[in-house]
């Protein structure tokens, strides 16, 4: 068990080792060692890595150009930001091209219904992935664990080729401990735990992780004007394409992605449950913003606390006053809200009310909720230090701009 506690303001605390690759790095530059952000050049790359030719009709270039704009524009990325980046939207494009070919090949895939979902929408920090992890322990529910979520797409018919994928997913959880060893304290990021799936609509080019990971403003801005009806269609094609390898009964979905687009959801989506998380914003705000801010510095030198703050104060507010909206308006839906401090300290009395349409809880069940409370003890990496104080905010000052969305 460690016991450090990480701050939000200690985000520029990268390792020595870290810092002296990128500082050599860049200084070669001049000679031609830049890693190259093109959409021409990543498409080479993803295709000569697989062989195969076709994305798919559904495969619209305009996001990635729009993403690849930004970051290079805007982004201010290290050369180890830029290597990580290319390596992430090549695999991107990969899994395009293999699942492409799965398509094809198993067109029974596509054929299928997609389960029910559970959809846990709630604001980042307010209790969603503890809540995901709860549910991933009923064995009715699908959920998408962490070594899916970079690889969705098997990477060949070998009786034993999900090893290889996990073995992926080991190495890259390794690596990023190596390069913020403090970053698990925040979120933890474990390779056979479960995962948002904004990680599935990443392989569209159309989602916030972009925003959260770097700093990329203007498509950032693209992105809230533009229809995500494209990118929920491929995710439920990528869904489909994971529950044909792995059965359930249901899905349990989680990203506060979803707040800014549930219009979307509940028109190409049956049978959702919306699990709305709720939390005092002075507590949940500030530890996104070091989340944010941890995140980002991993890509670049340039991160700022004020600069995380002034982005994302008002996309949460924006993603939020989104998400009441819509409920306002569908009062008739399926939502269940579930509070912080009750999930806390009292996980089953929150279970239950998400269970209470089927009847009461197994004793069984219970059982695996609580042996999987135990095992996702809180600061099980150490302890996350955070305050408004922090990013120059102050609850007065956010109250007087957000208060009637902060207090739905």
């Amino acid at each position: 068990m460690h016991q450090r506690t990480v701050t939000a303001t200690s985000f520029n605390s990268r390792p020595a080792w870290f810092n002296l690759i990128n500082s050599v790095w860049g200084s070669t530059y001049l000679i031609g060692t830049e890693i190259k952000l093109t959409k021409d050049h990543l498409i080479k790359l993803a295709r000569k890595q697989t062989a195969l030719q076709s994305f798919g009709a559904d495969f619209w270039e305009e996001p990635l150009e729009r993403l690849l704009d930004s970051v290079n524009r805007e982004a201010q990325l290290t050369p180890i930001g830029r290597f990580i980046t290319q390596k992430r939207l090549v695999n991107m494009l990969v899994i395009r091209l293999r699942a492409e070919q799965a398509f094809k090949k198993y067109p029974e895939i596509l054929e299928q219904q997609l389960y029910p979902v559970q959809l846990i929408c709630g604001l980042q920090r307010t209790g969603t992935t503890k809540l995901q992890r709860l549910l991933a322990a009923d064995p009715d529910n699908r959920v998408l664990l962490s070594w899916e979520a970079i690889n969705p797409v098997p990477f060949n018919d070998k009786p034993n080729e999900k090893e290889d994928r996990i073995k992926v997913a080991r190495l890259s959880e390794k690596a990023l401990r190596l390069m913020a060893p403090g970053f698990f304290s925040i979120h933890p990021v474990e390779y056979e735990k479960p995962e948002e799936d904004i990680l599935l609509l990443d392989n569209t080019f159309l989602s916030t992780t972009p925003e959260a990971t770097m700093h990329v403003p203007s498509y950032a801005a693209w992105l809230e004007g533009t229809d995500q009806t494209i990118a929920y269609e491929y995710m439920i094609k990528l869904l489909k394409y994971l529950q044909f390898q792995q059965p359930a009964k249901r899905w349990v979905l989680k990203s506060p992605h979803h707040l800014e687009f549930l219009p979307v959801i509940n028109k190409l989506f049956d049978k959702v449950q919306f699990i709305w998380t709720h939390r005092d914003i002075s507590e949940s705000l500030p530890s996104f913003l070091s989340m944010v801010a941890h995140s980002q510095s991993i890509f670049s030198n340039g991160v700022t606390a004020e600069r995380v703050a002034k982005h994302w104060v008002r996309k949460t507010a924006f993603m939020l006053s989104n998400g009441i909206a819509f409920r306002k308006a569908n009062n008739d839906l399926n939502f269940v809200d579930v509070f912080y401090q009750k999930l806390v300290d009292a996980p089953m009395e929150a279970l239950s009310d998400i269970y209470k349409e089927r009847g009461p809880v197994s004793t069984e069940l219970a059982q695996r909720f609580m042996e999987t409370e135990v095992k996702n003890t809180k600061n099980k990496y150490g302890a996350h230090a955070y305050r408004l104080g922090d990013f120059g905010l102050t609850r007065q000052e956010i109250d007087e701009k957000w208060g009637s969305i902060w207090n739905f």
